[in-house]
């Protein structure tokens, strides 16, 4: 992920003017019935590095909580920085990120990512787990375990800025990756496996990779290094892809890549900016994998702000949305620098409003993911307030993926009141189903008012999205009827039909 500069908190009073002025518009802002709304949790920067078993967890507890109040519906969750685990992994060696050094378990022992995909379905969010692809040591590792793949296979990565790097050029390394991923999916419930922007490393003024052998010995005729490195990425990616569906067809595969594809001074189809370019520098080439269907989310890192110089928000997320829309396009916001900058238009706010705007704006643009959660979480600027007030105050199922499957599971039986010591509960039976495609997996819950038409496609009725298979009724004096709908949701969130029953509450 793009480093951040830690962005100043706002005063009492701007924070205040922000929600009223958010509250005041509160009905102009149409809530989506699906929507991805995540949140990275990072490793990497070391928040978590011998913190300890109960520290960490009363940690991640904190702040999945408050990422549910926020409306967060998917947490994105580091599990492998550099070819190693937060899980237990027969593969490759625990994490220094996780215990210290690398190679030594939790103690007391747990599974961090088992532990969080727990959580989180107990909440009734998705865990997708995040890995880097072809780091193999970050700058500040100065010890590798044993059985890590670099230490065993030296000869299969390359030094580049005191990074260690699993060659892309190396075939045996794509193999070496999928399988990895084969035994996290085959493993654990995941819903999906994310990758973020490393794929060949970022470049540094003056230093080549070495990688002339490599060129040499597997070049496939292709006559520019580039196109070769590229070549290489695209193998992979698309070999990726196609061992997570194997594994477990349910299981999306999510990229965040670097937020320029490429300038327009690189090419006429680029982007108005002056930067980076996954294209040219990290030799990803983002928009064939979304136009050949290597991908089933697409997350580009949009961190700079509108009206930034050489990459404006604007400029890009426009980009995006016009270029990238076969796959549901998700974009990636930077909390801090959101909340840094002064909205052009009004300089009493931040970015925040005129972000969200650009995104409902935009046709393809199904969501968001934050950078980073614990930004989120400390509420900087104002920010989860906002989202759990005004922007995500109302539940959202996934944006539809009918590219991996369209089937559509039966709907609930028997909807039934009933009095329990905890109050009025409505209960249901799930419906008969024989597969991932008709089995329920979760049931949407919507609620209207008497006189009001039941209309599945109005958002601000879905009240709950549950695994269980009951929900709490408020009742108060049993004088006024609701009528409630439930759906089932499979693992992909393609819902039945509604199974009605009209309450006295």
């Amino acid at each position: 992920m793009m480093k951040n500069h830690i962005a100043k908190r706002l005063s009492i009073t701007t924070c205040l003017s922000i929600i009223i002025c958010l509250l005041s518009f509160s009905s102009a802002l149409a809530q989506p019935k699906r929507e991805f709304r995540g949140a990275w949790i990072q490793c990497v920067n070391g928040q978590f590095q011998g913190m300890g078993t109960q520290k960490m967890q009363q940690t991640l507890t904190y702040q999945l909580d408050e990422l549910q109040k926020d409306g967060v519906n998917v947490i994105i969750f580091q599990v492998r920085p550099e070819c190693d685990a937060l899980y237990q992994s027969q593969i490759e060696p625990w994490s220094r990120f996780l215990t210290g050094q690398q190679g030594k378990a939790p103690s007391p022992y747990w599974d961090p990512l088992q532990w969080m995909i727990d959580e989180c379905h107990r909440r009734n969010m998705e865990l997708h787990a995040w890995i880097n692809p072809y780091r193999a040591k970050t700058k500040t590792t100065k010890e590798l375990a044993v059985t890590h793949v670099a230490a065993r296979h030296p000869e299969r990565c390359f030094n580049y800025d005191d990074l260690l790097i699993l060659n892309p050029g190396i075939p045996e390394n794509r193999d070496y990756i999928c399988n990895v991923v084969r035994d996290i999916v085959t493993r654990y419930d995941v819903d999906g496996i994310h990758m973020d922007d490393y794929f060949y490393p970022y470049p540094v003024a003056g230093l080549d990779i070495p990688d002339n052998n490599e060129y040499r010995l597997h070049n496939n005729g292709i006559s520019n290094k580039g196109d070769w490195r590229r070549y290489n990425v695209n193998l992979f990616i698309e070999q990726f892809y196609k061992t997570v569906h194997e594994a477990k067809p349910w299981v999306k595969v999510g990229i965040s890549p670097f937020g320029i594809y490429r300038n327009k001074r690189s090419s006429e189809m680029g982007s108005n900016t002056n930067g980076l370019q996954n294209y040219d520098d990290l030799y990803a080439d983002i928009l064939l994998w979304v136009n050949n269907g290597w991908l089933d989310y697409l997350v580009p890192q949009i961190y700079w702000e509108i009206g930034n110089k050489a990459a404006d928000y604007e400029t890009l997320i426009r980009w995006w949305n016009q270029y990238a829309g076969k796959r549901p396009l998700v974009i990636g916001e930077d909390v801090e620098r959101t909340v840094k900058h002064k909205d052009l238009h009004n300089p009493n706010t931040h970015q925040m409003n005129a972000k969200y705007a650009l995104h409902q704006e935009m046709r393809n643009v199904r969501g968001t993911v934050l950078w980073y959660a614990k930004a989120v979480v400390d509420n900087i600027g104002s920010y989860g307030s906002a989202l759990r007030s005004y922007y995500w105050r109302t539940p959202a199922l996934q944006p539809s993926m009918d590219f991996i499957d369209k089937t559509v599971p039966k709907k609930p039986r028997k909807l039934k009141p009933v009095w329990t010591s905890d109050g009025l509960k409505l209960f249901w039976t799930a419906p008969k189903g024989k597969d991932w495609r008709t089995n329920a997996h979760q049931y949407a819950v919507y609620r209207f008012e008497k006189g009001e038409k039941v209309n599945l496609s109005d958002a601000t009725k879905l009240v709950l999205i549950t695994s269980d298979n009951y929900c709490s009724l408020p009742y108060t004096s049993g004088n006024k009827k609701y009528t409630y709908v439930v759906t089932t949701l499979n693992r992909l969130h393609n819902e039945s039909k509604g199974a009605k029953k009209t309450i006295k509450l």
